[in-house]
């Protein structure tokens, strides 16, 4: 992880996803060195997005979406 994230830094975006609480992720890691090296790759230059729910999945917290129309399937067909 610490060789991908080295040969990213400030060259490419990197999305990383977990459902690990982020306070955790040291004690997750193991190693106080290794962990405090691909941390701080991490959160250089970072945008951090937490989502919140109350224990359920968040899809279904979220409304259903509306199933798509005939016609707009069709020509989105069309434009590719």
């Amino acid at each position: 992880m610490l060789e991908i994230l080295d040969d990213r830094l400030n060259v490419r975006s990197t999305v990383i996803c977990s459902q690990l609480p982020v306070d955790t992720w040291h004690a997750y890691l193991g190693e106080p060195t290794l962990a405090d090296a691909i941390l701080d790759r991490l959160v250089h230059h970072s945008h951090r997005i937490e989502l919140k729910t109350e224990g359920e999945s968040l899809r279904k917290t979220l409304p259903p979406s509306p199933p798509a129309s005939p016609s707009a399937t069709a020509s989105a067909k069309r434009r590719t």
